[in-house]
């Protein structure tokens, strides 16, 4: 009996303590009890850090105990309100990564979320299901794997990273215009905000202000949820942020909350001061020491005026060019990239070929990890190519293609700079006896993953772009074995419904369509072409020509093939995988990789019909002895209902890619 009554006494004090706690006010948490974890921090004068020193990690900040959010006899969610004044600091303008985030949610256990996005409650996997999670983002980020609209934006989360409702970070004035005016999340500045939910008709509204401006009257963003359908009985409150690649600090300054009523205003006057840039010493130091800097500023102007009037062949090392401004993204400095690099040491080196160099190394300013890519001096297309890797790639945004950075140019030195892939390339993982094998899954994963950039490239982007040189050498890992396309060096562009001009024949011996010898003309069925090398070469783990084959197996096509005719397709595939895959999913890779190794441009699939077959969502034409069958839905390519392939027409294929050998360099450049 006295454990029976203790156990009810216990109830009744966390019943107690969270009725008190539904309605607060902090402004400032010097005297808050919150449930911190990750990096969370509160500040001597009551500033509440979520993130900020360091990257790649999470901060959470969580009243101690649940509160009830539905009514015990209606089981309906109860209405709340809430008002708090954050901040989102960058260490470096421009380059900030992940917003913050005001959450509900059923477990405050969120060990399991990524430390470098989705704000540190969910993980790439979507492995959450065991938590109730509801979100309002501000988020600073624009992730293309959740359909973020723009990389300065709220939004309302539930149970997913993925937003139900979003709008651009604004509000409204208060005046009889009712203007409305755009708000950077990460200026710098403290931003207010209030979010409201009426149980009565459901309506979820956010609403944003500058520190200095009134609550508007009109929200930013509303939108009518179901919250009962998605939350417990009592669900935990607090903030959640996260920080990727570049150091980004997010405070919160003020804090109100309350159930079934209106949260009460925060006192401005009391809240913590954000940290400064300065001290009042260096200030000093710059009143006594600006004057010297001064002199000595004009003195050195003198003395490089007179310079320039006595030499006037004196340039700058370092030239900017009209297609430079136009297009250019960031540009490097060429010390910061000796210095990243040791002096592009060979302790340094990833790889060579006809193209350069590629080196690893660390910035030194940010610390961050990149890849310096050193075009060759010998090339006679050098500059050419760099262009067309600064148009092309310094723009594109996919999860699966290589982000380039930045780039720099001093004297005749052409220097790229990438975000860095620790895991190297797909051929390493492939050839040779790789060290680390690699599951039928994850090729499957990378096989999607490149299919999915291509498909960006020539119908996702504002022009079309051919990558002309589709191999697993080209393909990159990143830190979670996802596949990402790179080296755009002999990409081309042109206009969407427009013809693409001749060129010189270039790529690699295999992935070369036949009708390139004959009309010169790169174009999407192209890259097709060389995307089904690339299915087969990542199934059958083999390149598409070996030459230390036997005479019946150099070509990979023809093997498969015959395989193929033979009723054994599935035998042809990487002895290394053993039984471990997945016989449906390596049938369907194989035939696929025919179908878009067909000779006949006109009969291979656009990568739209590709990527449907890959997400199952279209069906796989069926394959008789005859040749192919296909039964195409409506966004298949007009003229691909009956395909034939043959022995004579591989051969014929064979022979036009052979007679480009010697315009297309074995090393993809």
């Amino acid at each position: 009996m006295f454990q029976k009554n203790m156990f009810f006494f216990l109830i009744l004090i966390l019943t107690t303590a969270s009725a008190k706690d539904a309605d607060f006010s902090y402004n400032g948490f010097g005297a808050a009890k919150l449930r911190l974890d990750g990096i969370a921090d509160i500040a001597p004068n009551g500033l509440l850090r979520l993130t900020g020193t360091r990257q790649q990690a999470k901060g959470h900040a969580f009243l101690p105990t649940p509160l009830r959010f539905k009514n015990s006899t209606t089981g309906k969610a109860l209405s709340f309100s809430t008002s708090f004044i954050f901040a989102i600091i960058p260490k470096y303008q421009d380059l900030f990564g992940h917003g913050i985030a005001f959450v509900l949610a059923q477990s405050v256990d969120l060990s399991y979320a990524l430390p470098s996005q989705f704000l540190g409650l969910f993980n790439s996997s979507n492995s959450y299901s065991s938590n109730q999670i509801v979100a309002i983002e501000f988020d600073t980020n624009m992730n293309p794997d959740v359909d973020d609209i723009d990389n300065n934006h709220v939004g309302i989360d539930a149970n997913s990273p993925k937003s139900i409702n979003s709008s651009h970070a604004a509000y409204f004035t208060n005046d009889n215009e009712g203007r409305f005016e755009n708000l950077s999340l990460a200026s710098g500045k403290p931003i207010q905000a209030w979010i409201e939910y009426s149980h009565l008709d459901g309506l979820l509204s956010v609403t944003l202000a500058p520190i200095d401006v009134a609550k508007p009257g009109v929200p930013r963003l509303s939108s009518y949820v179901n919250l009962s359908s998605l939350i417990s009985d009592y669900m935990y409150v607090g903030f959640s942020s996260s920080v990727g690649t570049f150091t980004t600090s997010h405070y919160i300054l003020g804090w109100s909350f309350k159930l079934n009523g209106r949260a009460q205003a925060l006192d401005l006057s009391r809240l913590p001061s954000l940290p400064r840039t300065g001290s009042k010493s260096r200030l000093e130091s710059w009143k006594i020491g600006l004057p010297i800097i001064l002199a000595i500023l004009l003195l050195l102007i003198i003395v490089i005026g007179i310079t320039l009037l006595v030499n006037s062949r004196i340039k700058f090392r370092e030239v900017f060019e009209d297609w430079e401004l136009e297009y250019g993204p960031q540009r490097f400095c060429f010390k910061d990239l000796f210095l990243a690099t040791k002096g592009f040491r060979d302790q340094h080196l990833l790889g060579a070929g006809g193209f350069g160099k590629v080196y690893s190394g660390v910035l030194p300013n940010t610390g961050i990890q990149v890849a310096v890519k050193q075009v060759s001096h010998e090339s006679r297309q050098g500059m050419r190519e760099f262009i067309a890797e600064i148009v092309s790639i310094g723009r594109l945004r996919h999860r699966n293609l290589v982000q380039l950075l930045g780039y720099c140019r001093r004297k005749g030195e052409l220097l790229l700079v990438y975000e860095f892939m620790p895991n190297g390339s797909l051929d390493q993982h492939l050839f040779n006896q790789p060290k680390l094998m690699l599951s039928w899954g994850q090729r499957f994963q990378i096989i999607k993953g490149v299919a999915s950039a291509l498909y960006y490239l020539h119908e996702g982007w504002e022009k079309v772009v051919v990558h002309r040189d589709i191999k697993a050498s080209n393909i990159l890992l990143d830190d979670q074995m996802n596949g990402r396309l790179g080296d755009f060096g002999l990409a081309r562009l042109y206009d969407h419904g427009t013809d693409p001009h001749t060129t010189h024949v270039v790529g690699t011996l295999g992935y070369l369509a036949p009708e390139l010898a004959k009309t010169g003309k790169a174009t999407t069925s192209t890259d097709v072409f060389a995307f089904g090398g690339f299915l087969l070469e990542v199934a059958c783990g083999r390149r598409p020509i070996e030459t230390r084959a036997s005479e019946q197996e150099i070509v990979l096509v023809d093997k498969v093939l015959e395989c193929w005719k033979a009723g054994t397709i599935v035998e042809v595939r990487d002895p290394n995988l053993g039984n471990e895959y997945i016989a449906e999913e390596m049938e369907m890779v194989l035939k696929l990789g025919l179908l878009c190794s067909h000779p006949d441009s006109s009969s291979r699939p656009p990568m739209r019909l590709v990527m449907r077959i890959l997400e199952r969502d279209a069906p796989l034409p069926e394959m008789t002895g005859d040749g192919w069958q296909a039964e195409i839905s409506a966004i298949g390519k007009e003229g691909f209902d009956d395909i034939g392939m043959s022995d004579s027409s591989l051969l014929n294929m064979l022979a036009c890619s052979a007679s480009t050998t010697e315009s297309a360099p074995l090393t993809g450049r």
